[in-house]
């Protein structure tokens, strides 16, 4: 299968509650690559790469997050394949 890149922007109470560490390990367990980091709006930004199948497991996912997390929204938008190497937890 093709892969997909899609870019995700998840707000709610989503820093402060592990979803970065969260969706690393998501991610990994997936066999993903990409980024994920808090933006200053208190949003995080995920960029996931891979598997159609897989990156929509990743989706799903990451519509609930960690225990700890509280998700008010949540918006993808596809983009041109990138040069991911693995997944990456940005600062």
């Amino acid at each position: 299968m093709e892969p997909m890149h899609l870019q995700l922007t998840i707000r709610g109470k989503v820093q402060g509650v592990f979803f970065r560490k969260s969706t690393h390990e998501e991610a990994l367990r997936l066999g993903l690559s990409g980024t994920v980091g808090n933006l200053s709006d208190g949003s995080v930004q995920v960029h996931v790469q891979g598997d159609v199948v897989q990156v929509e497991k990743l989706l799903q996912w990451c519509r609930t997050g960690p225990p700890r997390a509280v998700v008010s929204s949540f918006e993808t938008k596809g983009l041109p394949i990138a040069n991911f190497s693995g997944f990456t937890v940005l600062r």
